[in-house]
């Protein structure tokens, strides 16, 4: 029954009071369908008693697993930890905070029996967020679209993967990862299944505008050269705009027509200046992305395992 058994990644920081509501709602839903299954959790350096609950929930069920880092890593590593230890012939990550409805899992195994190798969850809606939240969101998945050139709007990370996908995934060598992208970009036949996000039922959300555009920034220039080429067009632009400014200079010269320009030549100085400022600040932050990826220094150190597979039979 190996070939058929499902395993469930569930990332989780700082989730407490959601790990045995989200243990038993998934198990039941998988145990009622008579679908083989493995639970896996992934503590990323949670701070309060996340893990303690993790291990509580391997305890009572035997299909539940637990993976607990030696310190916070980020989602993304969260997500690649438990695609790296589960032994299912399909992989689905869902939240931990059920915002990602468990019932849709079903469905998304029903089609990767009928032969998708991936079953992409899509946003029909964000759910209660405010308007600040929302417009944030909504600027990060426009640039990060227009970056990478797939439509990442209303992706999410609620997608399950078949072994052949999960695989090519962790043959990468790269350590900068956006999951969402990547699982887009490997290819193989997919599909989707739409969902509205669901409230959270315990707890608060780990996400911030400032966290938001700091996984903006992060995503964007580990999969993407774009704003590199901005720095070229800028540049571009602005030869440009100094050309003409040059021109009106001279023909005004020409006729014994020119001023002072002391205004003028401070402003294109603080321009040229504005503009070499960050262009070195973007390739600068490149060549740091270069700096952590040739360190090769591991995605995650776990710390602690708790749960054994009993799904062989």
């Amino acid at each position: 029954m190996k070939d058929k058994m499902l395993s469930v990644i569930i990332p989780a920081y700082n989730e407490e009071a959601m790990i045995p509501i989200t243990a038993k709602c998934v198990a039941g839903l998988l145990e009622k369908e008579k679908i083989v299954y493995e639970l896996v959790f992934v503590n990323d350096g949670s701070r309060d008693a996340t893990w303690e609950k993790i291990r509580k929930a391997s305890d009572d069920n035997p299909y539940v697993r637990g993976i607990c880092f030696s310190r916070n890593f980020g989602k993304e590593s969260a997500m690649m930890a438990g695609l790296a230890y589960a032994k299912g012939a399909a992989c689905v990550i869902i939240d931990c905070d059920l915002q990602h409805p468990p019932e849709k899992i079903i469905e998304m195994y029903h089609l990767w029996e009928n032969g998708y190798k991936v079953v992409e969850g899509v946003k029909l809606s964000r759910g209660r967020e405010s308007f600040l939240h929302k417009w944030a969101a909504g600027m990060f998945y426009a640039l990060i679209s227009a970056a990478t050139k797939i439509d990442m709007r209303n992706a999410s990370d609620f997608k399950l993967m078949d072994r052949e996908v999960v695989d090519a995934i962790l043959k990468m060598p790269e350590k900068q990862f956006f999951f969402r992208a990547i699982s887009s970009w490997v290819g193989f036949k997919s599909t989707s299944v739409e969902f509205e996000v669901q409230e959270r039922q315990q707890g608060e959300s780990k996400w911030s505008v400032k966290s938001l555009i700091r996984y903006a920034v992060t995503n964007i220039t580990s999969f993407s050269s774009v704003p590199l080429q901005l720095v070229t067009w800028s540049g571009f632009l602005f030869f440009l705009f100094a050309l003409v400014i040059g021109i009106q200079t001279l023909v005004r010269f020409i006729m014994h027509d020119s001023l002072e320009g002391f205004t003028t030549v401070i402003m294109l100085q603080l321009i040229t200046s504005s503009i070499l400022m960050i262009a070195v600040g973007i390739i600068g932050y490149y060549i740091a992305k270069i700096y952590d990826e040739v360190k090769d220094r591991p995605r995650y150190i776990v710390e602690e395992e708790t749960g054994e597979n009993k799904t062989d039979g």
